[in-house]
């Protein structure tokens, strides 16, 4: 079954929820779940990741390939 066929059916079940106490416990789950992990970085967590990019930008960086050569 792919992915929309997936949430179609899903979709289905829910609407088809009578108790509220499960139909909650489903709400928090799925807030939960879909919670996006850069607001529980810590601030040097951030600072770290923006120094990377910079560093990315100015063309400081190595391909994967060569990655991988340097560490075999």
């Amino acid at each position: 079954m792919d992915v929309q066929a997936s949430k179609i059916e899903l979709a289905k079940l829910i609407l088809n929820i009578e108790n509220p106490s499960l139909l909650q416990k489903i709400s928090n789950f799925l807030k939960k779940e879909t919670k996006d992990f850069a607001l529980e970085l810590t601030d040097y967590e951030k600072q770290e990741i923006e120094l990377a990019i910079k560093l990315i930008d100015q063309g400081h960086s190595t391909s994967y390939d060569d990655f991988l050569k340097k560490i075999s």
